[in-house]
């Protein structure tokens, strides 16, 4: 009996490794993008569809899977996708910012194919192009680790992906003309959980079910383009457990701050009384505190929600104190970064320090965001394209911002395309400097960084003291309140065209954002990947014969 349960194992053993060893699996997806009608705040609206759906279907993947997506296009404007969060490693040309691709022109139809390469966590999607956001064409995009891979947590009875932003009545199209006249979005109208913001009046169909004694998985997602959210869950705490592709030490929350593009991943078990309860999502940091809220229902539940909301915390102190809570975990099996081969980032030598400053101003009477005194402009020829084919001079200037900016930048305002040049490999420090009363939320495309540090005031070097050189989260987007700063800190080890940008999309939209170019000087395929066959050409590009393809 024993020698045959031996060869049992054996021969599980040997599936397994012919299993990891096979080509990772393929996901195919096709989406019709339509304009369709909506009234989440009770005004008819257009909004973005996917297949119907609003918001946009959610992709459930697995690392390592291969994810490909054919988008048909039929608005009537050009449309790109971008995969927030998603590394895309020696890929960017699939990352779907109109730094690095064409965008889809309406009534044609454009395949991205990408990986999602030693990764797991909960991200979104949405549309990068004029002010699609605001309309719609998000969703969520889980990556679940591998069977053989070992969770820090039981499995969940069930899934759940929230979608929380806030929102406008106004159509997009409207909004766009607002930021093109040179005026602000102004306030927004409401919130939204999932696309939806109901009633209250104990009426609607629950968002979400559990079953008494079981434990389920919620991942928390600020879709907005605006407004960071307070989320909590009526009379049951919320356990940490992922954010933005790290497994996180898991530490009890009553609520969460979720800023603008950031994802949560935290467990919830059904131990309460049998009924209601409500979800809430709410504005932080604003003069009028907009509140939404969604039903989760146990499957025996015998009554209604209390009509009595959580209260939200006050003030951004909260905040940060919050953020300084969350550590990575350490000992949990995963993919996870790993910088010059060393999980220990804290001990590598950093080579360079970038600090970028936002700020706001009128440029010819109009409204401008800039960083460092630039406010980017998307050229018609992508930057990407023009620096695969050779002719960079001809669509853009390399470094026209400076690595540590004068103190008056934001007071002359340039409006460029704004590339900064990474050294292939370099360990960097960025540091977000914030002078202005509002909050920001920045991320970073092609990377996941390690947050080590956000502090009132003004960065200077003595502020290093204070970083977090241990069991900072490796994560992709951070918040940097009013008069303070973030530090981060990563290794630009992926070779391509890179975004970094504002998450706030009105001001993403006028100017504050850059990219930065990650230039292996082998020009091989073992650092990027060739151009795709099928790329969409534009620009002065457009004609030009293909240049050599990368080689091994």
């Amino acid at each position: 009996m024993g020698t045959l349960r031996f060869m049992f194992l054996l021969c599980l053993s040997a599936a397994a490794m012919s299993m990891v060893r096979s080509e990772d699996p393929y996901l195919f997806f096709t989406w019709n993008v339509t304009y369709g009608t909506i009234s989440p705040l009770g005004v008819p609206q257009q909004a973005i569809f996917i297949n119907g759906e609003f918001p946009g279907p959610n992709i459930n993947s697995t690392t390592n899977n291969n994810i490909v997506i054919n988008i048909h296009n039929n608005l009537d404007e050009p449309f790109l996708v971008t995969w927030n969060g998603i590394q895309h490693r020696k890929n960017s040309w699939q990352d779907g910012v109109l730094g690095t691709m064409c965008p889809i022109p309406p009534g044609t139809n454009y395949t991205y194919h990408f990986q999602v390469k030693d990764q797991i966590g909960s991200y979104i999607y949405y549309p990068t192009t004029a002010m699609h956001r605001a309309a719609g064409g998000f969703g969520g995009l889980r990556v679940n680790s591998r069977l053989l891979i070992p969770v820090p947590y039981a499995d969940p009875e069930d899934d759940y992906t929230v979608l929380i932003g806030d929102w406008y009545s106004k159509s997009h199209t409207t909004l766009r003309k607002f930021l093109d006249s040179g005026r602000s979005l102004g306030r927004p109208d409401g919130v939204l959980i999932n696309g939806k913001s109901p009633k209250g009046d104990g009426k609607e169909e629950p968002l979400f079910t559990m079953k008494p004694g079981k434990t389920y998985k919620y991942r928390i997602c600020n879709v907005g383009i605006k407004n960071s959210l307070n989320f909590r869950i009526q009379g049951h705490p919320m356990k940490l457990v992922e954010m933005e592709g790290s497994h996180t030490v898991q530490n009890t929350y009553e609520s969460l701050d979720v800023h603008v593009g950031q994802c949560f991943g935290v467990l919830v078990t059904a131990d309460k009384e049998p009924k209601d309860y409500y979800i809430v999502a709410s504005t932080r940091f604003t003069k009028t505190v907009l509140t939404t809220k969604g039903i989760v229902r146990y499957t025996n539940g015998k009554g209604p929600a209390s009509p009595e909301i959580p209260e939200a915390p006050v003030g951004w102190a909260w905040s940060l104190n919050q953020f300084r809570t969350f550590r990575w975990n350490l000992t949990a099996s995963a993919a996870r970064p790993n910088p010059q081969g060393s999980y220990h980032y804290g001990s590598i030598n950093i080579t360079r320090t970038i600090k970028l400053i936002n700020s706001a101003t009128k440029v010819d009477g109009k409204l401008r965001y800039a960083i460092n005194g630039v406010s980017h402009v998307d050229p018609p020829t992508p930057l990407k394209l023009a620096e695969y084919y050779g002719v960079p001079d001809k669509v853009f200037k390399y470094d026209i911002i400076s690595d540590d900016p004068p103190a008056d930048a934001a007071d002359k305002v340039t409006l460029a395309p704004n590339v900064m040049n990474m050294t292939f490999r370099n360990f960097i420090e960025i540091i977000f400097e914030n002078h202005e009363k509002s909050i920001q939320s920045w991320h970073v495309d092609g990377y996941s960084f390690f947050a080590v540090s956000i502090e009132p005031g003004r960065w200077t070097p003595d502020r290093r003291k204070n970083y977090n050189l241990l069991d900072a989260v490796s994560r992709h987007t951070i918040q940097v309140f009013p008069k303070s700063f973030a530090a981060i800190l990563l290794t630009f080890d992926n070779a391509g065209m890179w975004n970094i940008r504002s998450e706030l999309a009105e001001r993403r939209y006028l100017g504050q954002e850059l990219y930065s170019s990650v230039l292996s000087p082998a020009r091989s395929l073992r650092d990027e990947y060739n151009i795709p066959d099928d790329a969409l050409l534009c620009g002065i590009v457009k004609n030009l014969p293909k240049p050599p393809p990368y080689e091994i």
